[in-house]
């Protein structure tokens, strides 16, 4: 598939126009990862929501390689017969060799191939591959590491598999194989030691030592290089994983991060710098709701309000109109993802609300998962007692309007002291008794197994916030992953977050962060930090962040206690917001998403292959390698119309009124400002082509084919 390198990347930091042309036409990718149809964390969001850029610029010489999980393969893949006579004939000898590799379509969009390889069934070759793997590489793997035994069974399979296919080539193949993680990273160290014809990449998504280093509290970013890297891995029992994964960044052509951060992190623990920065993206498409994620909002937040209405029963003394839902979620890493400095911020902002006499109540949600047995009962009975009060209502409503009905129908207006009898005033009484509640509204909506070890449960004791009426910010901490099946909140994760107002994610640790993306892509507003990928992204994209809803804390060059203070003015702030406000603001985050698309993130992608094709295969292909430089072009400049917060509103009265509110909105014209966005800003790029034909026309000159993008 001739490829012209017409895609003008000018305005990416490190990379620049291409003139060359790239023929990839006999070249095939491979890409190779534990979470190939196999979820067990943010790389298979990674590699799922990627498959359909991938599969259009590479056609059918696209490949996913992955581990066989019977479980998923019966839910996720169709099995089919190889198409590619090569890789027919490939899996056919190692099937016949004492191996079973299947291959499939991947059901997720962009429908990609799939090479699944059962690693339990060439268990048996165990131990002559460890005694290879310590005669090659002076790496011991110790029997009882379940997950490094299976790296190294699938890291040998998988140089298998490349090295039979470029056998049963029959010309010389040119063939690029991404690697992620370590898992996977053995395979790509076989395929440089056997002098395979491949162009290895590797992708870390985050160092093994670094989110083990961040776990155990220590002040990771102001020592990165001062770690005894081999002496901190082998205390922690991961060197033999960590051996793993740093002859995989050694040996590929082209090392590449998810992060800028990251890149720092690996190039002090990994000791080698990446060549290419590859941010995660998302596909766009799915989240976005054309001109409707406002309505989306609204419908998803008044479920959020039902769930709190049956949550605090017989406690529910404030305005749910004047509510905010705040959120973090993600693994239960209490650190590392913030969870502690957001517990100590919410308390800080629970005196500023109470001693400024706000009337805005905050309900911060935890949705991380812990080990639970079951729903708390008191829970559940919140959710009954709010459906028993509908249902009462409901009844009345039924016969009140029958009342009403018949009086006009014989033409007279009705007495309203009569409308409602002594039995309907009975029920109701009887409904608001069973309201009654003697304990606080629970903190924890399921039975915790490990209650008085739990670090939320207990940060939560410390600071004294047990959703008390006095209190003005509540807490309800989910350790289950949201399900639209719950019984309890029926919600799942995308709905819940178009519900909320705001997303909190103060993590020490995240070398990229997709939560906060995903906010983004929705519209809603978010809290990072400089020490997330995602955070040091926009960041470089975006002159002034918080004025499109993205809010930077500063966790790397401030204390703990300093960045708990900025975190709870950036809460306190948000809370000042009027609704207008926080509606302006949403329309400016939402305008954010196609920063995050893989149309435009996918390009890093393209080029980290391209760069390892010109190293693996200098003959053939040619490639200029550049320092990085600034990103220009494409920073989203500082809105020049209202302000999104009040910190920065300067009102003519001293009173904010409605009527002010009023004049403000006629004053702020949301396409005029979109309009102004789009001058101001470079677009995203959007592949042109669909098939290898018309990027065939487009290599060859054809007018209606790829042309250069030069804005």
């Amino acid at each position: 598939m001739p490829l012209a390198r017409s895609l003008s990347v000018t305005s990416l930091s490190g990379l620049e126009e291409w003139d060359e042309e790239f023929d990839l036409e006999d070249a095939v990718l491979f890409e190779i990862a534990w979470e190939v149809a196999n979820k067990v964390g943010g790389i298979y969001t990674v590699i799922q929501t990627k498959a359909r850029l991938t599969s259009e610029e590479w056609g059918e010489n696209y490949f996913l390689v992955g581990p066989y999980v019977e479980s998923n393969v019966r839910t996720q893949v169709e099995l089919i017969e190889p198409t590619n006579p090569t890789l027919r004939r490939t899996i056919d000898k190692m099937n016949s060799s004492g191996c079973k590799v299947y291959f499939g379509r991947w059901l997720i969009e962009g429908s990609p191939y799939v090479v699944l390889i059962d690693v339990g069934f060439t268990a048996w070759s165990l131990d002559s591959w460890k005694t290879e793997l310590w005669e090659l590489c002076d790496i011991g793997v110790p029997w009882f590491d379940r997950e490094a035994n299976d790296a190294v069974l699938f890291g040998f399979l998988t140089a298998w598999l490349l090295g039979e296919y470029a056998a049963q080539c029959e010309e010389p193949p040119h063939i690029v194989a991404q690697f992620h993680e370590w898992l996977a990273g053995l395979g790509l160290v076989l395929c440089r030691h056997r002098q395979l014809p491949v162009a290895t990449i590797f992708t870390t998504h985050a160092t093994l030592l670094g989110r083990y280093l961040c776990a155990g509290n220590v002040d990771f970013y102001n020592n990165l290089a001062e770690f005894n890297v081999d002496k901190e891995a082998g205390d922690r029992q991961i060197y033999h994983r960590y051996c793993l994964e740093r002859a995989a960044a050694h040996c590929a052509h082209v090392f590449t991060t998810v992060s800028q951060i990251t890149a720092i992190e690996a190039e002090h623990l990994l000791k080698r710098k990446p060549d290419i920065i590859t941010p995660n993206g998302l596909n766009v498409k799915k989240f976005s709701a054309v001109h409707e994620f406002q309505n989306l909002h609204a419908q998803s937040k008044n479920r959020i309000q039902e769930f709190v209405r049956g949550h605090f029963y017989g406690h529910l003394d404030f305005n749910l109109d004047k509510c905010l839902f705040l959120f973090i979620a993600g693994r239960y890493e209490f650190s590392n993802k913030g969870a502690d400095i957001f517990l100590e911020a919410l308390a800080r902002l629970n005196y500023l609300l109470r001693v400024n006499h706000s009337d805005v109540t905050v309900i911060a949600f935890f949705i991380m998962p812990a080990r639970t047995n079951n729903f708390n009962v008191e829970t559940l009975k919140g959710q009954a007692v709010r459906k028993q009060l509908w249902d009462t209502a409901q009844t009345v409503k039924e016969r009140f309007g029958k009342k009403l009905y018949e009086s006009l129908l014989v033409g007279q207006l009705p007495d309203v002291s009569k409308m409602l009898d002594k039995e309907d005033f009975t029920i109701m009484k009887r409904a608001i008794f069973a309201t009654q509640r003697q304990c606080q509204p629970p903190i924890c909506t399921h039975n915790m197994l490990e209650d008085s070890s739990d670090p939320i449960l207990n940060c939560v004791r410390r600071i004294g916030l047990f959703n008390s009426s006095a209190d003005r910010v509540k807490i309800i901490f989910h350790p289950e992953f949201l399900s639209s099946t719950s019984p309890l909140l029926p919600m799942d994760y995308e709905e819940f977050v178009r519900g909320c107002h705001l997303g909190v994610f103060p993590s020490y640790y995240e070398p990229w962060g997709y939560t906060p993306a995903e906010c983004t892509v929705m519209g809603i507003p978010s809290i990072s930090t400089n020490l997330s990928g995602f955070g040091c992204f926009m960041e470089e994209h975006i002159a002034d962040p918080s004025a499109y809803g993205i809010y930077i804390l500063d966790r790397r060059y401030r204390g703990v206690d300093e960045s708990c203070n900025q975190l709870t003015s950036f809460l306190f702030q948000f809370c000042k917001q009027s609704r207008r406000q926080r509606i302006i603001q949403r329309n400016r985050t939402e305008r954010l998403s196609d920063l995050l698309d893989w149309r435009y993130l996918g390009r890093y992608y393209i080029a980290a292959r391209h760069m390892a094709l010109a190293k693996a295969f200098p003959d053939t292909y040619v490639y200029e390698p550049h320092d990085p430089t600034s990103t220009s072009g494409f920073r989203y400049p500082r809105p020049a119309s209202v302000p999104p917060s009040p910190a920065l509103s300067r009102h003519s009265s001293p009173h904010h009124s409605e009527a002010e509110d009023n004049d403000e909105d006629e004053r702020y014209d949301e396409d005029l400002e979109a309009e102004k966005d789009r001058v101001n800003i470079r677009q995203p790029y959007t592949l042109p082509f669909k098939n290898k034909l018309s990027a065939v026309h487009g290599a060859n000159g054809n007018s209606n084919g790829v042309t250069s993008e030069k804005n």
